[in-house]
């Protein structure tokens, strides 16, 4: 970095970003802070901030191809036949300095923990860092309908386009690892068997997953709910499935996409298959046609000021899913167990919500709207 461009560099914290993120737009700042990568989050993160969503989204430049991001990703984008205006900020390129820190790095927040039984997402180390980037704010994240009931924004970034920030990559330094303790869930786990895929498609498999409840019952309607969300083979639903990694700013990173959808919204869905081996695949399936169907649901009017409420609705669908194919236990990211077939009948739905709440609280570092 030369003397000027560094001079140009601003110290600021998370809290501070995300107080205002839109007065960072186009910035380039220096952070510190801790950078996960769960489920379906990539993201620099302070609890303590007192936001609805305490974090920064954390990406790579596009061509970076490094290993560490989200399992499971999925960007919303104004279809192009959507009458709304749309514009498409100009910012400054960042260029990644791929360094051995760089590479350490990703390296630690793509290491998988192992376990027995399924632990959807988890990796095996956080990484505090100092990070410099440029900075991506808007002021309000999310969906938005007009009085009509249409879509007539999408704005925000990562994941579900919750969060109002986000970290475009340039250097890295100071790391520190730090391994996530999950020896209170290991005891539990490890004798369920690692659950291995079907085979197929996994889409199919999330319509499967329905039949095991009783066909009238509120846990068939959910998760058949969320396998319905993706539309008919062939059907052009708005809804783009892939698969890969989906660490990287986003080629069509606009508010607008370049195809059409029936509603005037693209969901464009990325699944990681290095990190959703065997049957993990179908679960992130529900989960995310959980997504899908809720912000596609007109009592969801603004994605950030019910992004609690939003995850806990499709990790709650990822449970039936996992119940449905006799699995044994489900962990979350950070160690939350949020499925254990030897609990007590009585209790198994008290002990679902207690593991869906703490892992949105704790790990999440989620915000339940008031």
């Amino acid at each position: 970095m030369t003397g000027s461009l560094a001079a140009q560099v601003a110290e600021v914290s998370i809290c501070e970003i995300l107080a205002s993120p839109q007065s960072f737009d186009g910035k380039v700042v220096r952070v510190k802070g801790t950078v996960t990568a769960g489920f379906d989050e990539f993201a620099l993160k302070d609890a303590g901030c007192n936001q609805v969503i305490n974090e920064i989204w954390l990406a790579y430049p596009e061509g970076t191809k490094g290993k560490a991001g989200p399992a499971a990703f999925v960007q919303l984008q104004l279809g192009r036949n959507n009458n709304a205006v749309a514009t498409s900020p100009s910012r400054s390129s960042v260029k990644l300095d791929k360094n051995k820190e760089f590479k350490q790095f990703d390296s630690l927040l793509s290491t998988s923990y192992k376990t027995g039984g399924m632990c959807l997402g988890c990796i095996r180390y956080t990484v505090t860092a100092t990070l410099v980037g440029r900075i991506d704010g808007v002021k309000e994240a999310g969906v938005v309908r007009d009085n009509s009931g249409n879509f007539v924004s999408a704005n925000g970034y990562g994941n579900l386009n919750l969060y109002r920030a986000r970290l475009v990559l340039q250097t890295v330094s100071d790391i520190s690892a730090h391994e996530i303790d999950y020896s209170k869930v290991s005891s539990i786990t490890k004798d369920d068997s690692a659950r291995e895929s079907p085979g197929g498609d996994p889409v199919a498999a999330a319509h499967q997953a329905a039949h095991a409840f009783s066909p009238d019952s509120q846990a068939a309607k959910q998760v058949e709910r969320a396998a319905a969300a993706y539309g008919k083979e062939g059907e052009d639903n708005g809804v783009d499935v892939g698969f890969g990694a989906s660490n990287e700013v986003p080629k069509s990173d606009s508010p607008k996409g370049d195809k059409s959808s029936p509603d005037g919204l693209l969901f464009n869905c990325i699944f990681d298959m290095e990190r959703l081996k065997g049957e993990a695949l179908t679960r992130a399936i529900s989960h995310v046609g959980t997504h899908i169907a809720d912000v596609r649901d007109p009592q969801f009017t603004a994605v950030d000021a019910n992004a609690y409420e939003l995850e806990y609705r499709a990790w709650q669908t990822t449970v039936l899913s996992a119940v449905a194919s006799q699995q044994k236990t489900l962990t979350l990211p950070g160690g939350s167990l949020v499925w254990n077939s030897a609990w007590p009948a009585a209790d198994r739905s008290k002990m679902v919500d207690e593991g869906i709440t703490s892992f949105l609280r704790d790990s999440a570092v989620l915000k339940k709207s008031p």
